[in-house]
């Protein structure tokens, strides 16, 4: 005997996929996992937070140019020097092709972008180093631009703003990317002896020859919580004097307790940091 199989319409609005198939398609781009706590963060909510997580408070790296909309006031940044750019001077092998990676990675000519701005109405001169510009590594034309930066600020007295994020001088130009370390110091010391401030901002890392020269010469230096700030980083340290170091040993709270920083201010609270710091030293023309 033959039987009628009874089948149940199907709505053409039912697909044939499996449920994980019928699954929305969500972008990676929505989501970041944080490094420190392993949590998924939405990545609008991570940006509207000034890059910290929402769950533990890590501070992700910051762009230049993301940094420079978080503390300047509004429409308020005129860049300096913004066509001077690295080239390879000593023929170092395959810095060229770095360099137009770095320039396509960041966005940016250099890992540093300088300018005039005002933070709360108070004009003043800032630099930012980009981590995604070979995380930061200062060259000749990073110290160029940073003593440009100074001696405008000293012409026009001015105080001066620096966030410093980096790994250190560039190899690949040598002998001549350690003598910005001498450069950007005496444009420091001429501004600093026209009796100017100068604020210092570490964010992570802060390594190598900026820590040993511009990061640690400010009349104020700030870090951002967590920051790695060192000359050379822990794992040298430890293979070289073969001893164990403590926790969280060149971390910015531990350099703060040591004394060779003045605060550790959160991220979200540095630009009102700032703008109490610039009103306090400031003269009543540049209050006005």
């Amino acid at each position: 005997m033959d039987f009628f199989t009874f089948l149940k319409p199907r709505n053409e609005l039912e697909g044939s996929q499996s449920p994980a198939e019928s699954m929305p398609f969500i972008p990676d781009s929505l989501w970041v996992k944080c490094p420190a706590c392993g949590n998924m963060l939405l990545a609008s909510d991570l940006q509207e937070n000034n890059r910290v997580c929402t769950k533990c408070d890590h501070h992700f790296r910051m762009s230049a140019r993301e940094r420079i909309a978080m503390i300047a006031d509004e429409a308020s940044f005129t860049e300096f020097d913004s066509n001077m750019q690295s080239t390879d001077i000593l023929n170092f092998p395959n810095y060229k092709e770095k360099l137009e990676s770095a320039r396509a990675k960041s966005g940016e000519k250099e890992s540093v972008v300088t300018g005039k701005c005002t933070i709360d109405g108070i004009e003043l001169v800032l630099c930012v180093m980009s981590p995604d510009f070979m995380m930061g590594s200062m060259g000749t034309v990073t110290g160029e631009k940073i003593t440009r930066a100074f001696e405008y600020a000293t012409a026009h007295r001015l105080p001066v703003i620096v966030c410093t994020v980096s790994g250190g001088a560039r190899m690949q130009e040598g002998i001549l990317s350690l003598m910005q370390m001498a450069k950007t110091s005496g444009a420091v010391k001429l501004h600093s002896d026209a009796g100017l401030l100068y604020i210092t901002v570490l964010t992570d890392p802060t390594t190598g020859g900026v820590t040993a020269s511009f990061a640690m010469e400010g009349d104020i230096i700030l870090a951002e919580p967590n920051a790695l700030v060192a000359f050379a980083g822990p794992r040298v340290v430890e293979q070289t004097t073969h001893t164990k170091l403590p926790k969280g040993f060149q971390k910015a709270e531990f350099v703060r307790d040591k004394g060779f920083i003045d605060a550790v201010v959160h991220r979200n609270d540095l630009t009102d940091t700032l703008a109490m710091l610039l009103k306090m030293h400031s003269t009543k023309e540049a209050r006005e």
